[in-house]
């Protein structure tokens, strides 16, 4: 179970935060105490799941925040997203590839948050192009078989599709 203690800022009223000595086998993290859980059942987490909140960094250095089918894959620590490529998300991530994915368990419970560097593909631009493959192989793991795959592939190179890889460099959550 994680345990997150939150330290009194300095000159913060100690009535807005409680000051807390550390536990024992806790990171501290950007002022929060994180206590140190173990990565598989994060990973695990992640991979039981398709829906997330994909952070990425705007210009101005704020989040900008997305609900995200993604597909996690556990063998290879790896997070697929299918994006389009006009939107602010896919802007941000060409500028600055940093990205988190954060996932919660029905209830709230449980969640994980991914960070990596994001990998973008090509945009779509041929229903049988690189793109589009990976695509199709991304839409079937995400959800089965499409209904239509012709249909699938003009629909990727016209809504201009991007595959979206995040390799996994850190997690983090309570499991």
């Amino acid at each position: 179970m994680l345990s997150v203690y939150r330290f009194a800022a300095r000159r913060a009223p100690r009535t807005t935060e409680t000051l807390i000595t550390s536990p024992p086998e806790c990171d501290r993290r950007r002022g929060v105490l994180v206590a140190n859980m173990s990565d598989d059942s994060l990973r695990k987490l992640l991979a039981a799941h398709r829906l997330g909140v994909l952070a990425t960094v705007k210009r101005d250095g704020r989040p900008q925040v997305s609900v995200v089918t993604y597909v996690y894959d556990l063998g290879s620590d790896l997070i697929r997203v299918s994006v389009r490529d006009p939107l602010a998300k896919t802007r941000n991530l060409r500028r600055d590839p940093r990205a988190t994915l954060q996932v919660t368990a029905p209830g709230g419970g449980s969640w994980v948050a991914a960070e990596g560097l994001a990998e973008l593909s090509p945009v779509a631009r041929d229903p049988h192009d690189d793109t589009v493959e990976a695509l199709v192989e991304h839409y079937r793991d995400a959800r089965g078989e499409h209904p239509d795959w012709d249909d699938f592939r003009a629909a990727m190179v016209r809504d201009e599709r991007v595959l979206l890889r995040l390799p996994v460099d850190h997690v983090y959550g309570r499991a």
